[in-house]
């Protein structure tokens, strides 16, 4: 067994790039680089030397930095098969349930469509890391942008049976704001509540929010509770299909209007 090291890389506003470091073998991968400068800078700081890039969807906030990265130090470029053409100078096509062998670690590719159309996460079972571009966020989910949310909530099932201890290492910083449209609709969540509550401290003093365990996004999430009775009660479904409800809080996230 062996266990990554990961450092998290803010970059733009929100998003975050992950540096993995597979100790055993040497390998160092960046997940979803949206830019080079931070990652250029803390791989001279660390004297690591980067192997792969590890991309999650074809999204310009993602794959940013494939080519100047590639071009700069000879990396190899993995990416999802069924969105190969999309994927800036991809030498790796992954499917659903394939196991990648990062070094002499293994991640275990899950496709999740739905923010995008050839989306897939990487999880890492023997580091409890789940690296999930726009699918799942803290307290939140990727906007719907080209399938549907029957297919955004057959995906987010998939993450929600992972290991409870999983810890969630999604692209954005958008825990806060997710948090504000959440108690819309779960306002009597106490897991919720207490979550905001860590949330609204963590970001006063500049931490932050990611990466959250699965077992707290499981308890707070609404995304991942459309099939709560509660849920659909909050938004006017009761009796309805938990993936028409999962669509109706999305619909209400894209409108709403942060504080």
């Amino acid at each position: 067994m062996t266990t990554l090291e990961i450092r998290q890389l803010p970059i733009l506003s929100d998003n975050y790039i992950y540096l993995i470091r597979d100790p055993s073998s040497g390998a160092v991968g960046v997940v979803d680089p949206a830019g080079v400068t931070p990652v250029l800078r803390e791989v001279e700081r660390s004297g690591w030397k980067i192997t792969h890039v590890l991309n999650t969807h074809h999204h310009q906030d993602h794959v940013g930095g494939n080519y100047e990265l590639k071009w700069l130090t000879g990396c190899k470029i993995v990416g999802p098969a069924v969105d190969d053409r999309r994927i800036p100078g991809i030498d790796f096509r992954v499917n659903d349930g394939d196991v990648f062998l990062f070094g002499d670690a293994k991640a275990e590719i899950i496709f999740v469509p739905g923010h995008t159309t050839g989306h897939i996460a990487y999880w890492f079972r023997d580091s409890n890391a789940l690296f999930c571009g726009d699918t799942l966020f803290s307290i939140g989910c990727g906007r719907v942008f080209e399938g549907t949310p029957a297919q955004m909530w057959q995906s987010l099932l998939r993450l929600r049976a992972l290991p409870p201890e999983t810890r969630v290492y999604c692209a954005h910083e958008y825990t806060q704001a997710n948090i504000q449209f959440a108690l819309t609709v779960d306002a009597e969540n106490e897991a919720l509540r207490r979550r905001a509550a860590d949330v609204n401290d963590a970001r006063a003093h500049g931490r932050p929010t990611v990466p959250s365990l699965l077992s707290d996004e499981i308890a707070a999430n609404p995304f991942l509770r459309a099939d709560q009775p509660e849920l659909a009660e909050a938004v006017g479904m009761v009796g309805k299909d938990a993936a028409e409800v999962f669509a109706e809080i999305r619909r209400r996230k894209d409108i709403f209007k942060a504080a």
